[in-house]
C-alpha cells in the first residue's frame, strides 16, 4: 500500500514539474517602461523606446520569446512595429540571452505608421516557444494615447502662402543720360562741331522734355566732369582741365535757363591727368605693346615718371598720341533725373478704362492693390491676355488655386508658366507646396531645391522643414511670418511666448488658428483660454469636436 502511494505521489510531482516547465506565464505593464508615454508623432511616424525586464526565473532555459509591438487604433486599424527576439541560456542562437535565475533587462526601439487617428494604445504581443512547443503569453498594454500635434501641419498647409512671382513696378525710377564733348590739345574752347554731336543734342532735348513734362519727369542734378590727358606737365594739365570744367559748366547753366529755368544743382569737377581713363582705353585697344604700358602704369606711381617711361616705348607712343590721348581731352555732362509713373489711383482707373495701356509691371502691381481673391484672379487673367508671354501671371493664378485647394488646377497653371519660363523659381516652389499638401515630402524637397531666389522662399522652406520635423529650422525660416504654420513650428519647438504673438497677428484666422490657440493655452496651463479657443475652433469646423475629444493635449480642457 505504501509502495502504491509513493508511485502516485511521484507521478503527480512529475506532472506538476512538466506543467510548470511548459509555461512562461504572463508579463505585466510593470515589466515595461515606454518612452515617450503617451506616444508622439514625428514626420508621419510614431517612434518609441521600450525598456523591458524579464523577471527572475521567467525565461526558461530552452525558451525563445519574440516581443512584437503593436499600435492599436480606436478605429480598428493596427500598425506593426519592429520586433526583438530573446532566448534562454540553453538555446543556440544569436539573440540576446536572458538568465533564468537572474532575469534580464533590455532596450528595444520601434516605430509605427501614424494612421491619422490620435486615439491609440500600444501593446506588446509575444511569440513564445519552449523547445519546439508554442506557448501563450498574453499581450500587455504598455502605453496609452498618441500626441499628434505635429501632424497638424497638414491643416496649416491649407492656409500657407504659396510663392507669388513679384512685379518690378517702381513708381519713381532713377535714370541718367550722358553727353560728351571733345577738346583740341591744350585748348578749352567749346567747338560748335562738338556741340552739334548727337549726345549733346540729346542732352539738350532731354532737358527740354523734363521742362515740358514735370509730372512725369523730375530733374535731380547735372554732373560736369572735365579732364586733361596725361601727356604734358601736371601744372599745365591742372589749369587746362579747370578751364574745360568752367566752359562746360557755363554751357550747362545756359541750357538750363533756356528750358524755363529748370532748378537743379550742377555738380562740377575736373581731373588734371586722367590716368584711370587712359588705362581703360589702353586695355580695350589693340595696341601691340599694351601689356607693357599697363605694367608701367602699375610699376610707377609718379605721373611724370609714368609719362617718361611710356614715351620711351617709341613704337607705341605714336599709337597712343593718335588713338588714345585725344579721347581723354574731354568733358562729360550727365543728367540725373527720375521718371514718375502712375500712382495707385491712376493705375486702378486705367485698369478699368483700358488695361492694355498698362505695362506688365503695372498690371501685376495692380493685383496687390485689391483684397478680393476674385479681383486678383481677374487682374492676373487680364495680364495673361495682354502679355501672354509673361510667366508670372500664370504662376500667380496657381497660388490662388492652391489657396482654394484646387491642386490640379494649380498644377496646370504652373505648367503654363514653366512653358514660358522653365526656370521660374516661384513655379518650382509652388510645385513643392503642392507635393507637401499631397504628402510627398521627397518630391517637395526636390522641387524646392530648384527654387533658389524665389519670392517668399523662406516661408516655403519653413513649411517643408515643419513637415520634416525640423522645428527649430522651421521657426527660423518663419521669422517675421505670422501664419498657422509659423505658430505650429513655435509650439513644437516649445517657444510658447513667440507662438502667442504669432497667433495674435495671423491675418486670416480659421478653425486651425483657434485650435492651435487651444493647444497653446493647454500647454501653458491656461485651461479657460484653451476652452474658449476650442469652442471657437469647433464653431468654425464641427469635425474638430471629435478630434479634440481624443486629443491628449486637451485632456484637461473643458469640451
Amino acid at each position: 500500500m505504501q509502495k502504491k502511494s509513493f508511485i502516485l505521489l511521484s507521478a503527480a510531482s512529475a506532472l506538476l514539474l512538466t506543467t510548470s516547465c511548459s509555461k512562461l506565464g504572463a508579463l505585466s505593464a510593470d515589466n515595461f517602461n515606454v518612452v515617450p508615454n503617451p506616444l508622439e508623432t514625428e514626420v508621419g511616424q510614431v517612434p518609441a523606446t521600450i525598456n523591458g525586464t524579464f523577471p527572475e526565473k521567467y525565461m526558461k532555459k530552452k525558451a525563445v520569446v519574440t516581443v512584437m509591438p503593436e499600435l492599436r487604433y480606436a478605429d480598428g486599424q493596427v500598425a506593426k512595429g519592429q520586433s526583438a527576439t530573446f532566448q534562454g541560456e540553453k538555446v543556440l542562437g544569436n539573440d540576446q540571452s536572458i538568465s533564468y535565475q537572474l532575469g534580464g533587462r533590455y532596450t528595444m526601439k520601434t516605430n509605427f505608421d501614424y494612421l491619422n487617428c490620435n486615439k491609440a494604445d500600444m501593446y506588446l504581443t509575444f511569440d513564445a516557444r519552449i523547445g519546439k512547443k508554442q506557448v501563450e503569453v498574453p499581450a500587455v498594454k504598455v502605453a496609452e494615447g498618441v500626441i499628434a500635434t505635429s501632424e497638424l501641419y497638414k491643416n496649416t498647409l491649407k492656409t500657407a502662402q504659396a510663392a507669388i512671382s513679384p512685379d518690378a513696378f517702381q513708381r519713381i525710377n532713377a535714370q541718367k543720360q550722358e553727353a560728351s564733348i571733345k577738346f583740341l590739345i591744350q585748348q578749352a574752347q567749346l567747338r560748335k562741331s562738338e556741340l552739334k554731336n548727337n549726345s549733346v543734342q540729346e542732352f539738350v532735348r532731354l532737358l527740354q522734355q523734363i521742362s515740358n513734362d514735370r509730372e512725369g519727369l523730375n530733374l535731380k542734378e547735372v554732373e560736369v566732369s572735365a579732364y586733361a590727358s596725361p601727356d604734358g606737365g601736371f601744372k599745365l594739365n591742372d589749369k587746362l582741365a579747370n578751364q574745360r570744367q568752367q566752359a562746360t559748366e557755363k554751357y550747362v547753366q545756359e541750357q538750363l535757363k533756356k528750358t524755363n529755368n529748370l532748378n537743379a544743382p550742377v555738380d562740377a569737377k575736373y581731373t588734371a591727368q586722367d590716368w584711370e581713363g587712359f588705362q581703360e582705353l589702353v586695355k580695350a585697344s589693340n595696341i601691340q605693346d599694351k601689356d607693357v604700358i599697363i605694367r608701367v602704369l602699375s610699376m610707377y606711381k609718379d605721373p611724370e615718371e609714368r609719362e617718361q617711361q611710356i614715351k620711351n616705348i617709341s613704337s607705341a607712343f605714336r599709337e597712343l598720341a593718335d588713338g588714345i590721348l585725344p579721347q581723354l581731352r574731354r568733358a562729360r555732362m550727365i543728367i540725373n533725373y527720375e521718371t514718375i509713373g502712375r500712382d495707385d489711383q491712376q493705375i486702378q482707373q486705367q485698369l478699368k478704362a483700358d488695361p492694355t495701356q498698362l505695362s506688365v509691371e503695372e498690371l501685376l502691381y495692380a493685383a496687390t492693390l485689391v483684397e478680393s481673391v476674385n479681383a486678383k484672379e481677374d487682374i492676373y487673367k487680364t495680364t495673361t491676355e495682354v502679355y501672354p508671354n509673361d510667366a508670372r501671371a500664370y504662376n500667380n493664378i496657381a497660388t490662388l488655386e492652391y489657396a482654394k485647394g484646387n491642386l490640379d488646377a494649380a498644377k496646370k497653371y504652373i505648367e503654363q508658366a514653366q512653358k514660358l519660363n522653365g526656370s521660374l523659381p516661384e513655379a518650382y516652389a509652388n510645385l513643392g507646396m503642392i507635393a507637401l499638401r499631397q504628402g510627398d515630402l521627397s518630391a517637395a524637397e526636390n522641387y524646392i531645391s530648384k527654387a533658389t531666389g524665389a519670392n517668399g522662399l523662406a516661408e516655403v522652406l519653413g513649411n517643408l522643414h515643419l513637415a520634416q520635423g525640423k522645428y527649430a529650422q522651421a521657426e527660423q525660416d518663419f521669422e517675421n511670418v505670422y501664419s498657422n504654420s509659423a505658430a505650429l513650428a513655435q509650439i513644437l519647438n516649445k517657444d510658447y511666448a513667440s507662438a502667442a504673438v504669432t497667433l495674435k497677428y495671423v491675418k486670416d484666422t480659421d478653425a486651425t488658428t483657434d485650435y492651435l490657440k487651444a493647444i497653446l493655452g493647454a500647454r501653458m496651463g491656461n485651461t479657460s483660454e484653451a476652452a474658449q479657443a476650442l469652442k471657437a475652433a469647433v464653431a468654425k469646423d464641427a469635425s474638430l469636436a471629435g478630434y479634440a475629444a481624443n486629443d491628449i493635449e486637451l485632456l484637461k480642457v473643458e469640451k
